[in-house]
C-alpha cells in the first residue's frame, strides 16, 4: 500500500472526524520518511509516532522533527539521554513504557530519528516557534503534506482542532513550497529563526525547562 492508495479528505476536523485514526495512523503506517514541525514535543509523543511507524521496523522509515524549545524536565533529561551518543545504557524493564522508550533508543542509535530545535532571533516574531506543518513520503515519489493539529497522536482527549490536507498528485505546488520550507528551516536557511541540533542546543544551553508546564503531548 502506498500513500495515492489512501482516500484523502481536503480538511479533517473534530466535529466530523478521528483526525488520528482517518489519517495519521494510515499515513504513519504507508509512509518511509516523515517530516514534522512542532511547538512542543513530549517522550510520550515522540513514541506514539514511532510506534505507528511501521517501517521503522525493518529499518527503511525516517523521522525528522523540527521542535520549539521548550520541555518539561522529564522528558528534556531522557531526550538528552536518547540522542547522547555517549550514554548506551539500555531501557530494558517490564514496563511498557520502557520497552517503547527502548524502541526509540533503538530508533536513533540507528539514525532513524532526528531533532533539532528552532528558536526565533528576530523581534519581528514572538519568542515561540510554533509552526505546524508535516510531509509524509513514501517509496513512490509521492507526499501528503498537512498544516494544523498538535503534535499528540492521543486517540483519547485533543484539542478541538482541523488538518488541511495537501497532495502531491492533486496539489504538486503546495506540496513542493511545503517540502521547500522544511527543508529550508532543516539547513537552517529560514529568515528570523535560528535552527540547532537537539545536543548541540542543549550544551549550549538553549532549552528552556520547567515542571510546572501543563501540555499534554
Amino acid at each position: 500500500m502506498q500513500l495515492r492508495d489512501i482516500k484523502f479528505e481536503e480538511e479533517y476536523r473534530s466535529d466530523r472526524n478521528d483526525i488520528v485514526a482517518e489519517f495519521f495512523f494510515p499515513c504513519l503506517s504507508t509512509c518511509t520518511e516523515y517530516d514534522r514541525c512542532v511547538d512542543y514535543l513530549s517522550i510520550r509523543n515522540l513514541t506514539g509516532i514511532a510506534m505507528g511507524f511501521d517501517n521503522f521496523t525493518s529499518g527503511k522509515a525516517r523521522l525528522r522533527m523540527i521542535t520549539g524549545n521548550k520541555f518539561k524536565i522529564g522528558d528534556l533529561n531522557l531526550l538528552t539521554k536518547l540522542f547522547n551518543e555517549k550514554y548506551t545504557k539500555r531501557f530494558d524493564g517490564k514496563l511498557i513504557r520502557d520497552v517503547k522508550i527502548q524502541k526509540l533508543q533503538d530508533f536513533i542509535n540507528n539514525g532513524q530519528i532526528e531533532l533539532k530545535i528552532a528558536i526565533t532571533n528576530s523581534e519581528m516574531v514572538s519568542n515561540l516557534f510554533s509552526e505546524r506543518i508535516g510531509i509524509f513520503k513514501d517509496g513512490t515519489g509521492d507526499a501528503v503534506a498537512f498544516t494544523g493539529t498538535s503534535s499528540s497522536l492521543s486517540t483519547n482527549v485533543r484539542d478541538f482542532e482541523s488538518v488541511d490536507v495537501f497532495t502531491s498528485w492533486n496539489d504538486k505546488s503546495r506540496i513542493e513550497r511545503k517540502i521547500k520550507d522544511f527543508e529550508d528551516l532543516w539547513e537552517n536557511k529560514t529568515k528570523f529563526v535560528q535552527v540547532h541540533d537537539f545536543m548541540e542546543a542543549e550544551r549550549n544551553n538553549l532549552l528552556k525547562y520547567s515542571p510546572e508546564w501543563v501540555f499534554e503531548v
